[in-house]
């Protein structure tokens, strides 16, 4: 899918930082321009009896499911698991099963400071509710 040795693994305007209710999540010090892919990251890749056990654990909220076929999960490494949900998300992430890594991708222009959300439906434009309310977070 990616050529990965045309991009770092993480664009280095990219810090974590507190955010309030939300926990921690990803920043920007300079704009970042639409279309620009600011992270890459390996995953660890698990059948669905692995799945179960996570399941009964904190990371059950950190996993996504992986494969063609979704028979599979995944633990992101990187920051991935910092990126904090919202239905109107300025990147999108994208899962690479040949190489095992998910990346991240600006859906529109970024301000500096501004967060950078994924949404956790899998699809930048999917208003569906999630598990949680952000106010919950």
């Amino acid at each position: 899918m990616l050529n990965l040795s045309l991009y770092p693994m993480l664009h280095p305007s990219l810090l974590l930082q507190p955010m309030g209710k939300r926990g921690r999540g990803m920043v920007t010090t300079e704009p970042l321009d639409a279309g620009l892919i600011i992270e890459i990251a390996p995953v660890i890749v698990m059948d669905l009896n692995d799945r179960a056990l996570i399941d009964q654990t904190l990371l059950h909220d950190y996993i996504f499911e992986w494969g063609e076929n979704k028979n599979q999960c995944a633990m992101a490494l990187g920051h991935i698991p910092m990126y904090n949900h919202s239905s109107n998300s300025n990147c999108e992430y994208f899962m690479d099963f040949e190489n095992e890594t998910i990346f991240v991708k600006t859906v529109r222009k970024i301000d500096v400071e501004e967060e950078l959300t994924i949404n956790y439906n899998g699809d930048w434009d999917n208003h569906a509710p999630v598990w949680f309310t952000v106010e919950q977070v």
